[in-house]
């Protein structure tokens, strides 16, 4: 089964990408890494700082997927011409992302509240661009039975994968994913599909790949961030330590500080991966409140310091 790493807004970068592969790959690293999504620009002039993120040079190792959310279906063909051009292959279509912002634009999962315009935006993009063109979705805006109309949809175009996500867009990532619906809807599927949501533990993805073996991939957000050796441990290796953990956290910290130029706004990003590996530590309630203040770098490292002498759970 392949093991693929969520796109997710803010967390998996290209730094986090490089770490995550030092530090639990290669028998850990994921099979496939999709970019948090990138908009095409209405001038077609590509910017510089956000096609930073998709240079070939910053992403060396396990294959990174660059992810499109658009809603003109031939300037997002124009788009997947440019990132070939950068020697990109697959390009994934977001129409999954649920967030407010995106929706009330018609991105995203608020694609699919207009059957005829998400069929007229996929119609243009096969029209107009070349090569394997994956496709990310949720179930549906208010109900899964809307997944039906939607798939019929799908089932039209040659979409080299399909990553369902199964909740819908009111849902946001509230409840649980709805794995029913999703049961469902696989045998309807006429392209590969792989699943995401709600996949936390080792046991998790061994369950997945039981209960769905023709699956070609299970896609993790935020479980890989919780536990960055998820994968490892599913294919049989061991937990992080408390020292790779620390060599992690560390290269993230320096990366974004380099990125970002200034040590102010890395302490910022790196709450966003506090939030999710705090678990880690026993006892870190009290701790934890102190990072979520920290402001200044020397804040910041005296408090991570402070929580690396907790204990630590594998």
């Amino acid at each position: 089964m392949n093991y693929y790493a969520a796109p997710m807004e803010g967390l998996t970068d290209r730094v986090w990408r490089q770490a995550h592969q030092k530090w639990f790959g290669p028998a850990g690293a994921a099979d496939r890494y999709y970019a948090p999504f990138l908009s095409p620009p209405e001038n077609r002039v590509l910017i510089k700082k956000k096609m930073a993120e998709l240079a070939p040079a910053a992403n060396p190792g396990a294959p990174v997927i660059p992810q499109l959310l658009a809603k003109d279906g031939e300037l997002a063909a124009w788009m997947i011409g440019e990132l070939r051009k950068l020697g990109y292959t697959e390009v994934n279509l977001n129409l999954g992302c649920p967030a407010g912002t995106v929706t009330a634009k018609g991105k995203g999962s608020g694609m699919l509240r207009d059957l005829a315009k998400l069929d007229a935006f996929l119609a243009a993009v096969f029209a107009n661009a070349e090569g394997p063109i994956s496709v990310k979705t949720r179930l549906g805006v208010d109900k899964p039975e809307e997944f039906a109309a939607i798939l019929d949809i799908y089932n039209q175009y040659p979409i080299c994968e399909l990553t369902i996500h199964p909740r819908v867009m009111r849902q946001q990532y509230r409840g649980q994913a709805d794995r029913a619906a999703f049961s469902a809807a696989l045998p309807g599927c006429r392209m590969p599909v792989c699943y995401n949501g709600d996949v936390t533990t080792a046991a998790d993805l061994h369950t997945l790949e039981e209960q769905y073996p023709q699956l070609s991939g299970i896609m993790v957000g935020r479980g890989i961030i919780a536990d960055p050796a998820l994968f490892r441990m599913a294919r049989g290796g061991a937990p992080a330590a408390r020292e790779e953990l620390r060599g992690y956290l560390d290269d993230l910290y320096h990366g974004y500080t380099e990125l970002f130029g200034s040590a102010g706004c890395a302490v910022s990003r790196m709450k966003g991966h506090w939030f999710y590996l705090i678990h880690k530590f026993e006892d870190s309630e009290k701790l934890e409140k102190q990072l979520r203040k920290a402001r200044e770098s020397w804040e910041y490292e005296v408090v991570v310091n402070q929580i690396f002498t907790l204990p630590f759970r594998p």
